[in-house]
């Protein structure tokens, strides 16, 4: 909830923050549980954030999603940057038929940016106008990391 519920979080997020318990709950049952590839972030074992890969299907089931989200005060620290080249150095092997992970960012979410740079992902340019966040259409920044760029 401590995530989940805070505005500077959820800004570039497709949901509002969770006003109640819940709200957190139902996000548990009906995302967590039943989602193909969600990790928590987890800071002296207790979960700050979650990590994700959406898988998919058909032509594009070679392509993935990555997507994350922290709490505000682990910003700045590593913890995500750390998260995402951790979800590389597994998710080509766990899903051997992926071959491309993108992601998604907000022209304005510069730290977002810098976490997936920092990760070895290229950035491929501006999507304008691609995706409605919150009634407003945005510009996204498309990034990827192709299981040939990978180096153990």
């Amino acid at each position: 909830m401590v995530w989940a519920s805070d505005e500077k979080v959820t800004r570039f997020c497709t949901w509002e923050p969770y006003t109640n318990k819940e709200d957190g709950l139902n996000y548990i049952k009906n995302i967590v549980v039943p989602h193909p590839w969600l990790r928590a972030i987890c800071i002296d074992d207790r979960p700050v954030g979650a990590i994700s890969v959406s898988a998919n299907s058909g032509n594009d089931k070679c392509r993935g999603e990555l997507g994350y989200v922290l709490a505000f005060k682990y910003w700045g620290k590593g913890i995500v940057s750390r998260a995402v080249k951790m979800v590389v150095e597994t998710i080509f092997v766990e899903w051997p038929h992926l071959e491309r992970l993108e992601a998604l960012v907000d022209v304005e979410n510069v730290g977002s940016q810098r976490v997936l740079e920092k990760a070895g992902f290229q950035r491929e340019g501006v999507l304008r106008k691609y995706f409605i966040v919150k009634g407003w259409s945005r510009d996204r920044v498309m990034f990827s990391f192709l299981s040939t760029d990978y180096q153990s």
